[in-house]
Parts: C-alpha cells; structure tokens; sequence
C-alpha cells in the first residue's frame, strides 16, 4: 500500500467506508452514525471525545491487515 492512500483526519467517512469496505465496523463500534458519513473523520472524532490519531491509526492498521 502507497503511502498516499491511507487514511489521513480530513478524509470524509463515507469515502472511506465505500473504498475500504472492512473498517465500517471500525466506525460502528465508536459509535458512528450514518449521519456522520458527510463529515470528516476529525470532525466525527471530536464529537464524540475520541482521539482522531488513534481512530487513523486503528482504521489504516485494517486496511493494511486486508491488503496483506
């Protein structure tokens, strides 16, 4: 996997459930709501008190674990 195509705070949550179909659940066990698709994982993440670095973390280590 390229550098350039992992997970960064900015990207928005939709995008990354449709092209990384494995981390939804990543997503659903924090408590993400499919209103919360439009907005960006920072975003998301603020709300609901987590850290955004380690949500980027947790989702680009699936999509690592899938590609290998």
């Amino acid at each position: 996997m390229r550098f350039d195509e992992l997970v960064r705070p900015g990207n928005l949550v939709r995008d990354v459930k449709q092209r990384y179909p494995d981390t939804v659940e990543v997503f659903e066990r924090h408590g993400f709501r499919g209103p919360c698709d439009d907005c960006t994982i920072e975003q998301v993440s603020r709300k609901y008190g987590l850290n955004s670095l380690d949500l980027i973390g947790e989702i680009n280590q699936v999509i690592l674990d899938q590609a290998t």
